[in-house]
């Protein structure tokens, strides 16, 4: 049997999108083939911008869609797939089968309802998809006929390994992100009005050797890039009694970095800040394993969602501003020494959501005082999300999207105050002119060329001029946008390089950048310090 994996998932944007990810529905799903019997070699893997560049044309007996997405946002490169698409692809022959978030609606802005998607001639799984897969291929049988199921965490534990091999079909490897699974549900007992969690259940914790073995099963097929997501607090993993337990984060830590021993980049993603500030000591122990195993650059994000009390308890969100900013202070604390990627080892983020109940425009001065608050008094951010609420069916906000219209324009010029007095002095404190980051890979060229560390929250880096794509840099900062910097690759050649990289230099400027290449070529650094009145520290990032 050939079987085709078309993933059309993005997971959340961040910072005008995430680098080349693998989710894990793709492992899971090709794992869960190779164990009812198919051959690696007929499980095939594309991305929905594979097939937007050029049609599959292999005929495959099963077609495996992965759709949807719960956080709206913009993209640099991979956008998910669209209801156009989707139509299109109902037309290849074979069994078809459709699955992901996609199942919980969908959707394409913020501020909208995600609708319930019915594409003849494509078989949705309304639960796992992978489940579904699985029992679809228990024996010959027809989609309408499987039962649709939530898998269990030992199916994932065996499948994540078995079908870890897909990782090698990603277009960007061996320059992809390799999401690893803790576990998915909520533990609270009041859930927020807005979030598709609850839909889980309770946590199912993985098991630390499950995930651990998987990490092992991507690091032997060459993958060096991991992050710990798909969990709403990764400070929660395996808690006891619904209090943090660091034992389990410090050997789950321990065994990816054994597992993977020269692995690139490990980052991490959602953090309760609630969690951190109610049990500050459990969460202060978990922060300094992180930093002891992890690579720098790492970004714990807090969904604050609101700094206004009558929507908090509108909406039974999870913290208070009070607890969000103890939150905040303790990652500084703990990880805001800069380390080797050039940015600090690990910053809190912060999620805002408008358009929730009891929203007034008392909301968004009320967030932007937060913020200020944070920026005012020395504490880092590495990025602040503000979106729109996208309601789904099941939910409390379902049905309740009039607050996203009305406020619309108000939202807009919030989120531009925000970008242009919060974000940029943030940003100018988070990575000053003369930082150097390292590893920033370049990946599209549009008058300018841009690149972004392999990271969970990545900045988005132009360079302007035209370098070669899909290589790394080590870029110095020269400038800001308001959620971007500008940057030069060091050390410059000095000999050969264009006069619009040699003036972004600091302290060279226009004027000297010309009498420098007047002046070409130069024998070594004394010469050019001599001919060109280059000032000495200025050396450090030159070569000839």
């Amino acid at each position: 049997m050939r079987t085709l994996i078309i993933d059309g998932y993005v997971d959340e944007p961040a910072c005008l999108g995430v680098p080349p990810y693998l989710a894990p529905y793709a492992r899971y799903i090709a794992g869960a083939m190779v164990e009812r019997g198919i051959k690696e070699e007929d499980i095939f893997y594309r991305t929905i911008d594979q097939l937007r560049t050029g049609k599959e044309k292999n005929q495959f007996d099963l077609t495996v869609i992965i759709a949807g997405m719960t956080v709206p946002g913009k993209y640099l490169r991979a956008a998910p797939i669209t209801r156009k698409e989707l139509m299109d692809l109902s037309h290849l022959g074979g069994t078809k089968v459709l699955g992901g978030p996609i199942r919980l609606g969908f959707g394409e802005e913020g501020g909208s309802a995600a609708k319930e998607l019915a594409i003849p001639g494509i078989a949705l799984a309304k639960k796992d998809i992978e489940a579904f897969v699985y029992d679809l291929l228990d024996e010959p049988k027809e989609p309408e006929s499987v039962k649709h199921r939530m898998r269990t965490a030992p199916e994932i534990g065996r499948w994540g390994e078995k079908g870890a091999f897909i990782v090698r079909q990603h277009p960007d490897f061996p320059y992809t992100m390799c999401e690893l699974e803790t576990y998915r549900g909520c533990p609270r007992h009041l859930y927020c009005s807005f979030c598709t969690e609850p839909f889980y259940g309770k946590p199912d914790y993985r098991e630390i050797a499950d995930v651990v073995n998987e990490t092992s099963a991507l690091y032997s097929q060459g993958a060096r890039y991991f992050r710990i997501g798909r969990q709403p607090d990764l400070f929660m993993y395996r808690a006891k009694g619904g209090v943090p337990d660091p034992a389990a984060i410090e050997e789950l830590y321990r065994g990816i970095r054994n597992a993977a021993p020269e692995l690139k980049v490990l980052h991490m993603d959602n953090a309760n800040p609630v969690t951190l500030a109610r049990f500050p000591e459990e969460s202060r122990e978990i922060a300094r394993t992180i930093v002891k195993y992890h690579t720098s650059g790492d970004v714990a994000a807090l969904g604050m969602e609101s700094a206004d009390p009558e929507v908090i308890a509108a909406n039974d969100l999870k913290a208070s501003p009070d607890e969000v900013f103890e939150a905040v202070k303790l990652l500084n604390e703990v990880g805001s020494a800069r380390g080797a990627s050039g940015l600090p080892e690990l910053l809190p983020g912060i999620n805002f959501v408008h358009g929730l109940r009891g929203e007034t425009k008392k909301t968004f001065e009320l967030n932007y005082q937060f913020l200020k608050k944070v920026l005012d008094s020395g504490l880092m951010l590495r990025r602040v999300n503000i979106r729109q609420v996208m309601t789904f069916a099941g939910t409390r906000m379902h049905g309740f999207e009039e607050l996203s219209v009305r406020h619309k324009d108000m939202f807009l010029r919030y989120k531009e105050k925000v970008r242009n007095e919060i974000d940029l002095p943030m940003l100018r404190h988070l990575v000053p002119v003369g930082t150097v980051l390292r590893d920033v890979r370049t990946e599209v060229f549009d008058k300018v060329a841009y690149g972004r560390q392999l990271a969970t929250y990545p900045l988005l880096v132009g360079i302007p001029a035209q370098v070669d794509l899909n290589k790394f840099y080590d870029i110095m900062v020269t400038d800001y946008g308001r959620r971007s910097i500008t940057g030069i690759p060091v050390p410059v050649d000095i000999n050969r390089a264009p006069m619009k990289i040699i003036e972004q230099i600091p302290g060279v400027g226009r004027k000297l950048a010309g009498k420098i290449v007047m002046g070409r070529p130069y024998r070594d650094k004394e010469d050019t310090v001599k001919r060109a009145g280059i000032r000495r520290e200025l050396l450090e990032h030159m070569k000839l």
